[in-house]
């Protein structure tokens, strides 16, 4: 892993601006991207911004309800509304070796560009074998599906994870649009798939593999990778 004074954190967001073929808007969930990037600045990391696509990244107009002053306060900075949502990363621009996580953030639109996303996989998949932690949030699950480990194992074969579950997309009215459920497509790769019900916080850790379950779950995703990271740090 890099020295200890390169303290990073790659979260991925979204480029997806409709839900398929369809004109509804999506895009990145709002309060997923900085009540994360919140509780690791906090904690003294710094962080990047990387899309399938680089570039500018849609908001999902749903998250804008789900919005509270801690929320508005990192949407409202230069910096935020500059590298993260105008002028985001391309996986070529990025460096695995400078960063100790990446997080996957959600919003509906992931479900479409990250599964796919061979760059991003092999910057996850390198950050996970130089000792880093996979970290994803509600639909940022769709970002782990397909990445596989050096020996060419899919990284959550046999690995506790959760994500937004069938009853919540049931629950957001989504059920006939999305492409996949999480939870199947994650047991097809083996993983353990583990839920609470709707809506309520809940994150699952398996080794170095952090998941949350719905937007409630970004900041239990965040204390975890900061307090692995302390203790990995000492």
């Amino acid at each position: 892993m890099q020295s200890a004074e390169m303290k990073k954190i790659l979260i991925v967001v979204t480029n997806t601006l409709r839900y398929g073929a369809t004109d509804d808007p999506t895009g990145l969930w709002l309060g997923e991207a900085t009540e994360l990037a919140d509780i690791v600045m906090q904690a003294g990391y710094q962080v990047d911004y990387v899309s399938p696509q680089g570039g500018f990244v849609p908001l999902d107009p749903r998250s804008m309800k789900y919005t509270d002053a801690e929320i508005m306060r990192t949407y409202a900075t230069p910096d935020f509304q500059q590298r993260a949502l105008t002028a985001s990363l391309s996986p070529a621009e990025v460096n695995p070796a400078d960063y100790q996580a990446i997080y996957y953030a959600g919003g509906h639109g992931v479900m479409w560009d990250f599964p796919d996303n061979q760059p991003l996989q092999a910057i996850a998949a390198q950050i996970y074998a130089q000792g880093g932690y996979v970290t994803a949030v509600c639909h940022g699950i769709a970002g782990l599906l397909n990445i596989e480990t050096a020996d060419g194992q899919y990284l959550i074969a046999d690995q506790r994870v959760t994500g937004f579950t069938k009853a919540e997309e049931v629950l957001a009215g989504k059920r006939g649009v999305v492409p996949f459920f999480n939870r199947v497509e994650a047991e097809k790769r083996g993983a353990k798939f583990q839920q609470k019900r709707a809506y309520r916080e809940f994150a699952v850790q398996d080794d170095r593999l952090i998941t949350g379950q719905n937007p409630f779950s970004a900041k239990a995703v965040g204390r975890l990778l900061v307090a692995n990271l302390a203790k990995s740090s000492n």
